[in-house]
C-alpha cells in the first residue's frame, strides 16, 4: 500500500519531512531491533495493536502525544513524529496483492462480499458499514485441529439519505 502525506502539523519542527514509507521503514528497523512485538508497544502506549500498527505502516494518523510516546519506546527521531502526524492518502494499487495472507483476505470479500452485503441490507437497511469509525481486533483461538485466525471487524452502520 502507498501513501502520501500532504499535511504537516503546525507544531512539528523537524529539520527534514519524511514520506510515510521512509517513517514506515525506520518504525520497522527499530522495532527489529528493540524485538518488540506490535501488541507490546501498543500496551505501553494504551492503544489498540490493529490501528497502531495501521498507522505506523502509513495508513492513519496519530495524534501528538501517542506519536510522542511511540517514539520513546523505539528511540525515533523527530522527523518520525512529524510523519506520523501527517494525514495520509489511503490508496492501493488496483491489482490483488501476491501476498497468501493479504490474498486470502480478498478472496474473502471476493467469495462473501455479496452475502455479507445481503445480510448487513437485511439487518440495518440500505447503507454501508464505516470504516471510519471503526475498530478491529486479532484473535487466536486454539483448536486441536489446528489453530484459528479470529477478526472482529466493528464499524457504525451508515444508512443512505433518501431526497
Amino acid at each position: 500500500m502507498k501513501t502520501k502525506s500532504t499535511q504537516t502539523p503546525s507544531s512539528c519542527k523537524a529539520d527534514s519531512l519524511l514520506t510515510k514509507e521512509q517513517m514506515t521503514d525506520r518504525i520497522i528497523t527499530a522495532k527489529v531491533k528493540k524485538q518488540l512485538t506490535w501488541t507490546a508497544i501498543a500496551e505501553q502506549i494504551g492503544v489498540n495493536e490493529v490501528w497502531l500498527a495501521s498507522a505506523c505502516l502509513g495508513m492513519n494518523s496519530m495524534k501528538h502525544d501517542i506519536a510522542e510516546k511511540l517514539c520513546a519506546i523505539l528511540e525515533l527521531p523527530i522527523e518520525v513524529r512529524a510523519a506520523l502526524e501527517m494525514f495520509p492518502h489511503k490508496q492501493w494499487p488496483f491489482e490483488i496483492p501476491q501476498d497468501p495472507l493479504i490474498y486470502r483476505l480478498y478472496e474473502i470479500v471476493g467469495v462473501y462480499g455479496e452475502t455479507l452485503k445481503e445480510i448487513i441490507h437485511e439487518k440495518f437497511g440500505d447503507g454501508i458499514m464505516s470504516a471510519i469509525d471503526f475498530s478491529m481486533t486479532v484473535g487466536k483461538e486454539e483448536n486441536p485441529a489446528g489453530d484459528r485466525v479470529v477478526i472482529t471487524m466493528n464499524g457504525k452502520f451508515l444508512p443512505y439519505k433518501s431526497w
